[in-house]
């Protein structure tokens, strides 16, 4: 009889979704993983409070970008990238994309100090931008710019409140 345990949390899950498609709907991931919708949420906010992912608005649509730079958080993994992991994972994906993004190109590996060979972190993702359509003022007025969002500091997370992200 097999057990239904796996190696990686739904949080791992969701992330690996959301790397293998910057657009997916919640809905979808929540399907792929086996959890609801609401749980996925929970999931992604989480991610994004902790700096793991960024949710840009575009139009109707979230697009989802991941810091592959960023340290996973327990203690035994944390000499480890997202990036790094993510590309481990998914590593046979590239094959059946059409063209491969230039962070997920393979690097040439790294002699660690201990003379182990490493694999260096990939550069982070950039958020996607949308292009704003430009529109002619009309003579004698001036453009009104929006007043820029600030950015929310948040203190150090507690690993033993929030778990490990795999």
């Amino acid at each position: 009889m097999m057990s239904d345990w796996t190696f990686f949390s739904n949080y791992g899950h969701v992330l690996v979704c959301l790397s293998k498609n910057h657009e997916a709907r919640l809905r979808d991931v929540a399907s792929d993983v086996g959890i609801t919708e609401r749980a996925v949420q929970k999931i992604v906010r989480d991610l994004q409070d902790a700096g793991y992912v960024t949710v840009t608005k575009q139009g109707r649509c979230n697009r989802y970008s991941i810091n592959r730079r960023k340290s996973l958080r327990h203690s035994l993994e944390s000499h480890c990238s997202v990036g790094r992991l993510l590309g481990l994972l998914t590593e046979g994906d590239r094959n059946r994309r059409p063209a491969a993004q230039p962070d997920e190109l393979p690097a040439p590996a790294l002699a660690d100090p201990t003379g182990r060979q490493r694999m260096p972190d990939p550069p982070e993702e950039p958020a996607p931008v949308a292009a704003a359509p430009s529109r002619p003022t009309p003579a004698g007025k001036a453009e009104k710019k929006e007043p820029e969002k600030k950015k929310k500091k948040k203190g150090p997370i507690d690993v033993r409140q929030q778990g490990s992200l795999f």
